[in-house]
């Protein structure tokens, strides 16, 4: 009941002309981040913290809380539309929402991709109202041990329930730690696997590798397949929108189970990017129609969006109750919070409530000013399908080169995506998973760092794995779902030689 009377406060704090308008302006400008590949929202609330610093703490975080919002949203209209992701945690949506979008039908995937992502955000800032302290708690219980459980739970997932051949999984995710083990090792501080190459001491940039990945090495299979866009009608297709909007329930189970795994994720170190990818491959294993995952399925919007939103709202949630960031943008409003004066955690709900609860509305309005916004451009974004492949092929092109170039202004970096968009052409014609690679990419060297900081506090002994229930429990449930495929797969065996035994031969075995 406090909760629900401070809110009410917050509401009295958050709507004003004013920062409806900052709500606005910080939402298209997201949305602008978003679109641009190799931006991301973390770089664009960089950018835009600056222009915070002579704004009163309130208006100031609505602003840049809007922004991430409307970054969240906009790298699902690349990753929709283009097979490229405009942000890191929207790469498990090309995988169904690209097929949709190229069938003719860009409209539905976006209008899917925006609704299920609003229900997602909203599933988190309810989280975040109602159990801010106890998420306190229960966040303070996690240490190395515990964050390597987490990692470990993903991963595992993918070979469990990605819907793949167990061992191109494991092949998939091997290069993919093979490759976020490039540059300094964070805990030695030693440079491993750069074979000599300076520029390589900083890592593989995870942008550099899902743009050549995805956009480049989707373009190489058009190309050979000799694809060419459907021509889609110019007219704006509200009608198809509203439907879309209206049939989002009977899909329920898919959005409430999504949208647990991304607050759980965001309260956890797991963030947007892991839960998106976890949530597709919990979504392919469990529908009834996981055969048409990977061909325009709509669950496979609905899941990687639902679980993305949820995890980048309740990622904001750690970051107020106890000063540790959830995701990368947390970590850059968290130093907006320092600059401004304010010291996160636990104390901040107690010290400046006007603040917290003004934020904690601010994110309810802004969500919605911002599903209504991308919700009236989803045609203008969808009238972009009929431009024809030959225009369409260079301008993916360009964007990839300016994108990858501008991570850290280097020419190899340009160069490595193009061998990742090789290396993506292949694994697409031998039909090897991309999602555990760039999984392993992502979260590959925080796994590493936090399975050696808890080897170094154990001295060297797994039973610290086993210490405690929550750390016992995570690390027992990716056990079960890697021995999984090959229980499965000797039990298929098993029964398969059971029917083709002769009656004499069963008769023999019973007696």
């Amino acid at each position: 009941m406090d909760n629900l009377e401070s809110l009410l406060h917050g509401f009295t704090i958050a709507i004003s002309v004013q920062h409806i308008a900052l709500m606005v302006i910080g939402v298209l400008l997201g949305i602008l981040v978003g679109v641009l590949p190799g931006l991301g929202a973390p770089n664009g609330v960089s950018l835009l913290l600056p222009l915070t610093f002579g704004m009163q703490p309130v208006s100031a975080i609505i602003l840049l809380s809007s922004m991430y919002w409307g970054a969240l949203f906009g790298g699902s209209v690349t990753s929709i539309l283009f097979n490229i992701p405009g942000e890191p945690s929207s790469v498990a949506t090309t995988f169904d929402g690209y097929p949709m979008a190229r069938d003719g039908r860009p409209t539905t995937a976006l209008a899917t991709a925006f609704g299920s992502a609003a229900f997602g955000a909203l599933v988190g800032v309810v989280l975040i109202t109602l159990l801010a302290s106890w998420v306190a708690k229960a966040a303070l219980a996690f240490g190395p041990p515990e964050y390597f459980a987490v990692y470990f739970l993903a991963f595992a997932s993918f070979v469990g329930m990605g819907g793949a051949p167990p061992v191109k999984t494991l092949v998939s995710l091997a290069i993919g730690f093979a490759l976020a083990a490039i540059g300094i090792d964070t805990v030695s501080g030693s440079v491993r696997l750069t074979m000599g190459i300076d520029e390589l001491v900083k890592g593989v940039s995870f942008v550099v590798a899902v743009m050549g990945l995805f956009g480049i090495g989707e373009l190489l299979v058009a190309t050979e397949e000799e694809f060419q866009a459907k021509t889609i009608s110019s007219k704006v297709e509200w009608r198809e929108v509203f439907r879309t909007l209206i049939g989002l329930p009977r899909h329920a189970g898919v959005l409430l189970r999504s949208a647990a795994i991304g607050c759980w994720m965001g309260i956890t170190p797991g963030g947007p990017t892991a839960a998106s990818f976890m949530s597709y491959g919990v979504a392919k294993r469990l529908s009834p129609r996981h055969a048409n995952f990977g061909k325009g399925e709509p669950e496979g919007i609905i899941a990687p969006e639902t679980a993305d939103h949820a995890a980048g709202t309740s990622a904001l949630l750690p970051m107020l109750s106890l000063g540790i960031p959830g995701s990368a943008t947390a970590a850059v409003m968290m130093g907006g919070l320092m600059i401004w004066g304010l010291n996160p955690g636990p104390m901040l709900f107690v010290e400046q409530p006007d603040f917290v609860w003004g934020l904690i509305a601010s994110m309810y309005l802004g969500n919605i000013v911002a599903v209504i916004l991308v919700l009236l451009t989803v045609p203008l974004f969808a009238a972009l399908m009929r431009v024809p492949f030959f225009i369409i092929a260079p301008l993916i092109v360009i964007i990839c080169t300016v994108g990858a170039y501008s991570v850290s202004n280097s020419f190899l970096d340009v160069v490595l995506m193009m061998g990742f968009g090789v290396l993506g052409y292949l694994f697409k014609k031998l039909h090897y998973p991309l999602a555990p690679l760039v999984l392993a990419i992502v979260i590959g060297d925080k796994a590493e760092d936090a399975f050696r900081q808890a080897m170094l506090m154990s001295r060297g002994s797994l039973g610290i794995f086993f210490d405690n229930m929550l750390v016992t429990s995570l690390v027992l449930l990716g056990t079960a779902l890697l021995v999984l495929p090959p229980l499965m797969q000797a039990l298929g065996k098993w029964r398969a030689r059971s029917r083709t035994r002769s009656p004499d031969e069963q008769s023999e075995i019973r007696g």
